[in-house]
């Protein structure tokens, strides 16, 4: 996986290696020491109790009976004003800008927690491809090459081999396909390993996963999801965010929210006058 810095975190260059290279990039510099553990302290207090969240692409582990080792924390924004920082940091937003169109939005920005003994997960791509086992459920000739889907992993924990770092295949990317048995995933896949407060920048077309969490800690991440602003989003957020967020947000956070795209509108009941085209 090739890393970047704060400073060397050059757009064309990231989104090169997203598109034509390994399909994954490391940046470092983005989150103090303070920052995450703050979000660290968040995401355990929400996640100490085993009441079981909705997840995915984790049927071995509810078969198992190991589900209650994979946690999530969802609707993040309303559980601290750190989660706004990370989701809006000016240089994800300049690369995502570059990747996904200027008017781009967060589909979903979510913590999961893998506690030691915890399995992996079943080898996938993400939202809006994750169902693409189906692909008579998609557009005939949908493909890869234009990206409808970044994935952004804060990392609060250290990502070790031994901790269950994000295996992925590197180029996998180009082919826009669901991986199967034949692909021998865990025999080809690298591992996005790093440092708390690092951050894992992928295209969710790559085959990846999370890895069994071997080690004798946990490995918990935020896990960003942004997408372009015409795609329907994962999560209904603005739906989940107090009325106060919602009118005290940046102009960053209500473009990320989509509160900037009026679509889909009642277009009977709308201000009439023409509202689209060059003119």
């Amino acid at each position: 996986m090739k890393r970047f810095t704060a400073e060397t975190a050059n757009p064309n260059d990231i989104i090169d290696e997203l598109l034509h290279g390994g399909g994954a990039v490391g940046i470092s510099g983005l989150f103090t020491p303070e920052e995450i553990a703050n979000a660290r302290a968040i995401v355990m207090a929400h996640s100490e109790e085993t009441a079981e969240k909705v997840t995915h692409f984790q049927g071995a582990a509810e078969e198992e009976g190991k589900l209650n080792l994979q946690r999530r924390v969802w609707n993040l924004l309303a559980k601290g004003e750190v989660f706004s920082r990370m989701a809006a940091h000016p240089k994800l937003l300049e690369i995502l800008r570059a990747f996904l169109g200027t008017e781009f939005i967060m589909g979903s920005i979510a913590a999961n927690r893998i506690l030691p003994g915890g399995p992996g997960q079943e080898p996938h791509v993400d939202y809006p491809y994750w169902d693409f086992h189906k692909p008579e459920t998609h557009p005939v000739g949908f493909n890869g090459s234009f990206p409808m889907n970044a994935q952004v992993s804060v990392l609060l924990d250290p990502f070790t081999k031994e901790s269950g770092a994000t295996g992925y295949v590197p180029g996998s990317q180009k082919e826009l396909r669901y991986p199967v048995a034949e692909d021998k995933f865990f025999e080809r896949c690298e591992q996005m390993t790093g440092e708390p407060g690092e951050v894992a920048l992928f295209y969710g077309v790559t085959w990846h996963c999370a890895m069994p969490n071997n080690a004798d800690h946990d490995r918990s991440a935020i896990l960003i999801q942004y997408l372009p602003k015409w795609v329907k989003p994962m999560e209904d957020m603005p739906a989940a965010l107090p009325k106060e967020f919602l009118d005290q947000a940046s102009p960053d956070m209500r473009q990320l929210l989509g509160l900037n795209y009026p679509y889909p509108e009642v277009l009977d009941a709308a201000r009439a006058g023409n509202t689209e085209g060059r003119k």
